[in-house]
Parts: C-alpha cells; sequence; structure tokens
C-alpha cells in the first residue's frame, strides 16, 4: 500500500470520525436548551427526555473513542495527524461532560417542580444556558475552520459566564436570607448554575484545544476565574 493511499485512508477516517463529533455537538447544545427550557417551564416530562437522550451522547463518544484508537492502530499517524485524533478525544470527552451537566440541570428540574417557585431565576438560568449553547456552537465552528481567532474569542466569552454565575450566587443567598423556606430551592437553583458554569468551562477546554491544533501552543497565559466560588472539585450528580 502506497504512502498516498494510506494518507487518503487516514483522511477519509478522520472526516468520519469529525463527523461524528459534529453530531454529538449538535446533541449536547440542543440537551442544553432543552434542559433550560424544561427548567423555565418546570416540565417534568421533557426533563426526564433530556436525561433519557444522554444515552444517545454518552454511546457517541464511545464510538469515537473506538474509531479514533482503531485509526492510530491501523493508520500510525505522523506527530501532526496524531494531533489531530487526540485533539478529537479530547473534544469527545468534553462534550460527554456538558451533556452530563444539561441531564443534572433536568434531574433538578425534576426536584424543583416539587417545590415553590424562585420568581425570576429560571430567566437568568436560560440566558446563562443560552450563552453557553452559543459558545459551544462557535467552539466547534472554529474546529470545523479551524479558527484560532473564533476559539480565542469563546474563551474571554467564558468570563461573561462567571460574572453571570456570580451574580446568581449572591442573588440566592438574598433569597434564602429573606426567607428560609426559599432555602431548599435555592440550592437546587445554585447548583443548577454551578453545572452551568462548569459547561463554560468545558467548552473553554474545547477552544483551547482548537488554538493548540491551530498553532501548536496552547493560549499565552493562564485563564483568571471569574467565578467567586470556583474550587478544584467538580459540582456531584444527584444520587
Amino acid at each position: 500500500m502506497n504512502d498516498q493511499h494510506i494518507a487518503s485512508a487516514f483522511d477519509r477516517d478522520l472526516q468520519d470520525i469529525q463527523t461524528q463529533i459534529m453530531k454529538m455537538g449538535g446533541l449536547v447544545e440542543m440537551a442544553i436548551l432543552d434542559a433550560a427550557d424544561a427548567l423555565a417551564a418546570r416540565d417534568e416530562e421533557k426533563a426526564e427526555e433530556v436525561r433519557a437522550k444522554d444515552v444517545v451522547i454518552d454511546a457517541l463518544e464511545e464510538r469515537i473513542n473506538d474509531d479514533a484508537a482503531q485509526l492510530i492502530a491501523l493508520r500510525a499517524p505522523t506527530a501532526i495527524d496524531l494531533r489531530l485524533v487526540l485533539s478529537v478525544l479530547k473534544i469527545s470527552a468534553n462534550l460527554e461532560r456538558i451533556g452530563d451537566y444539561a441531564k443534572n440541570m433536568a434531574k433538578r428540574t425534576s426536584v424543583l417542580a416539587q417545590l415553590p417557585a424562585i420568581e425570576e431565576a429560571h430567566v437568568s438560568l436560560r440566558r446563562m444556558a443560552r450563552d453557553v449553547q452559543l459558545m459551544l456552537k462557535d467552539a466547534l465552528d472554529a474546529y470545523l475552520q479551524r479558527d484560532a481567532t473564533l476559539a480565542m474569542d469563546v474563551i474571554e466569552r467564558d468570563r461573561d459566564i462567571d460574572q453571570l454565575y456570580n451574580a446568581l450566587f449572591r442573588e440566592f443567598l438574598t433569597f434564602m436570607l429573606e426567607d428560609p423556606r426559599n432555602i431548599s430551592a435555592c440550592m437546587h437553583l445554585h447548583f443548577i448554575a454551578k453545572n452551568t458554569e462548569r459547561m463554560g468551562d468545558h467548552v473553554t477546554a474545547i477552544a483551547e484545544q482548537v488554538v493548540y491544533l491551530v498553532t501548536g501552543q496552547k493560549p499565552d497565559e493562564a485563564r483568571t476565574k471569574g467565578d467567586i466560588t470556583s474550587t478544584s472539585s467538580d459540582v456531584s450528580d444527584l444520587s
């Protein structure tokens, strides 16, 4: 088998994997918006649909991992091509985590539907989720177009998500102090806000991967988190 044929086969296999990445990304974008809509409408049925569809996202990640491993084993890619394959694996892993956070939002929506509503909280959470979804769309477009400038723009926009989260955190504290009956609902809403903020972090990781893919270097400076409550730990799922 000549080198040209091997290169053609590699490109074809990689294109198939990238198609799967874009399908996975589209499903994750939909999960973010559907979870936010379910929360706003206190729609338990829609929330359950989000949870059920997460299985498809997980299955796609597994297929991408398997196909990427097979591509490496069969095609023995060069250093540059290997970087492409590894970037796909990292992007799919981040997409899977974002999907998990959307699923977590749906889980808490089912609980919140049984609690007193916190006025206007869903408006800010829906806006935050929408902003994250748009960031993800641009990060995936940047990957397809190999556009480091667009990827850097996505990275910068994560500061806005952090600021929205900080505002919500203070708002929920105020609600809890004003009326202890709000504590349970506000705690769940806070976890949803934190999960959404973490989605933004994973989108940022995708954008950083695009910058590295295009330039061969990670973004110059470590990004300072705007989240005043940020810790190194992840936000746990509902049991």
